[in-house]
């Protein structure tokens, strides 16, 4: 990520499990790299349809707009101390293995949403 440029993360701040996640990601981001934006707010702006931006995790990374397991190594890449993760995140197999566990964890997130509340 160039120097200045900001990754903007949108997050469910109505889930609980979302909104401690997003809180220790804010506190690892102390360059203030990322732009985070809480799809509670009924004014946040979405580059395309809320629901489905609340279906799924999104980030804008360099104008180009990620979701899932792409989206949370692009936030990875934007912290230093995760940097590694999120280059290691690129190769190929782990893509689709990372994605993989992304798509089934989102099977589970309401129950663990319960567990947070």
């Amino acid at each position: 990520m160039e120097q200045g440029e900001r990754l903007i993360v949108w997050f469910d701040g109505g889930c609980p499990l979302c909104r401690r996640e997003i809180a220790l990601y804010r506190r690892l981001d102390q360059g203030r790299r990322i732009e985070f934006v809480d799809l509670a707010n009924k004014d946040a702006a979405c580059p395309i349809d809320r629901a489905e931006m609340l279906a799924r995790f999104h980030a804008m990374e360099k104008g180009r707009l990620l979701s899932g397991a792409a989206a949370f190594a692009a936030m990875w890449r934007a912290i230093p101390i995760l940097l590694p993760f999120g280059m290691i995140a690129q190769l190929p197999l782990v893509d689709r293995l990372l994605e993989w566990g992304y798509r089934h964890f989102l099977r589970f997130r309401p129950r663990l949403q319960r567990w947070f509340e």
